[in-house]
């Protein structure tokens, strides 16, 4: 593997591991907001809403991220068979 695949493999790896992350994260936020208690203030709730389609949208992203790394790593190897 050559120094630009590599790279995009690693690049790959990492953008779906930190979406996974972000994921996992997003969706705590989102449990603590259904989860019904006396305590939580409307701000609070709010600031949790927020946080949470927050850190899903970055997940998204990344995950989109990752997809086009892994397109442009078939495209090379694709362009190394022929």
């Amino acid at each position: 593997m050559d120094k630009q695949t590599k790279s995009l493999y690693e690049k790959m790896v990492d953008f779906k591991q930190f979406a996974v992350v972000l994921l996992a994260v997003g969706v705590f936020f989102f449990l603590g907001v259904i989860i019904p208690s006396d305590t939580k203030s409307e701000m609070d709730i709010n600031i949790m809403i927020i946080s949470s389609m927050s850190f899903l949208a970055v997940s998204i992203l990344l995950f989109i991220q990752s997809k086009q790394c892994q397109l442009k790593l078939r495209d090379i190897e694709e362009g190394k068979q022929r």
